[in-house]
């Protein structure tokens, strides 16, 4: 082959190589002026057709499945921690209790409450058709034997056996007030100096609050809280317990959950919320009652329990803000009280100690 015929070839490659180039990647800016042909084209009888270029292709990923596992390389589980329902749910189980004065949620563990609810009204506080004169202590026959607290437990104790709900909010019926007696409403508490002087002046202050508000709900409860160990710095929970078996826990604090609503039944009005925590403890007279206010969230971070979680936050108004939190110091008449308390005695109810708890 002659050098002239190689040349003519290589021509002609490099001629196709350069067209199929120009086809796939455009060589033409916009400020190139494109060539005009200089050729000139026979006439021709056929219409020219507009031949658009071609696209240019664009690369599609393909997703690519994992692989299905085979059958026999799927791993099943040896055990069944389920299986044990078959036997019964061991639970925790809070015993939800409904009572014309009060509803409630009962603790077995402790043998307290969790919590107990009640609602009053200045009408409902005016009618008088009940006395505790006609009520005694009694157990809560609706909780097995096993987990409910016992008029022997208290006997001789040394604590009383303190309302969660005080009779005095339950005086419309005797069946209301018969309902604040019955053990699963009570808690040990401090009888001189706190549930029968500070704890009850905090009742009435509840109770006042009618006055400025037409509907008040009240939560009230115990706590068991931790105390710095001054030998070694560390905080433990640390608390009596009463009972032959001991199997009655003595709360080292009580909580108190307001909501002093400014329409009753309304799904819009406002509601003053105040939470307060207390001592289990002797507390002077003088203490004000704005000491013991604490936020919300406190008394539910240490009770694990919700109180307001559907009470949106511009309904909410600080009771502490709406009155004054102070309590007002009756000298309540401790012959006729000690005259209750002989009376209960006579009908079967065991006498308390005097407490020893100091605030």
């Amino acid at each position: 082959m002659s050098k002239t015929t190689i040349a003519i070839i290589a021509a002609t490659s490099a001629f196709a190589g350069a067209s199929l180039t120009a086809l796939l990647f455009p060589s033409h800016r916009k400020d190139e002026p494109k060539s005009t042909p200089t050729l000139k084209e026979e006439p021709s009888t056929v219409p020219a057709l507009s031949i658009p270029p071609a696209p240019i292709p664009v690369p599609v990923p393909v997703p690519v499945a994992a692989p299905a596992p085979h059958p026999s390389a799927a791993v099943l589980p040896p055990v069944d921690p389920s299986g044990i329902l078959r036997y019964g749910f061991p639970g925790p189980i809070a015993d939800t209790l409904a009572t014309p004065s009060h509803l409630s949620s009962f603790n077995r563990f402790t043998r307290n409450p969790h919590w107990v609810a009640e609602h009053f009204t200045a009408q409902s506080l005016l009618l008088n058709n009940g006395s505790r004169r006609n009520s005694v202590f009694y157990e809560d026959l609706s909780i097995p034997s096993m987990f409910r607290a016992k008029l022997s437990d208290y006997f001789r104790s040394g604590y009383d056996r303190g309302h969660q709900v005080p009779a005095a909010d339950a005086k419309w019926s005797q069946e209301a007030m018969d309902s604040t007696f019955v053990l699963s409403n009570m808690c040990p508490q401090v009888g001189e100096g706190f549930n029968r002087d500070y704890w009850a002046h905090f009742e009435e202050f509840c109770r006042d609050l009618v006055k400025r508000f037409p509907s008040v709900r009240v939560v009230t409860g115990p706590l068991y809280l931790p105390k710095k160990d001054e030998r070694d710095g560390k905080w433990r929970v640390s608390y009596e317990v009463i009972g032959n078996p001991p199997n009655v826990a003595v709360p080292t604090h009580f909580y108190k959950i307001i909501f002093a609503e400014e329409a009753a039944q309304s799904p819009s009005g406002t509601v003053a919320l105040g939470a307060f925590v207390l001592p289990n403890a002797e507390i002077p007279n003088s203490k004000s009652l704005s000491d013991f206010e604490v936020p919300l969230e406190a008394v539910e971070r240490a009770s694990g329990l919700v109180f307001a979680d559907k009470l949106p936050p511009e309904r909410r108004k600080r009771l502490c803000r709406e009155v004054r939190c102070e309590i007002m110091v009756r000298e309540f008449d401790k012959s006729r009280q000690q005259a209750n308390n002989i009376g209960q005695v006579s009908r079967g109810s065991p006498q308390m100690q005097q407490p020893g708890g100091k605030w």
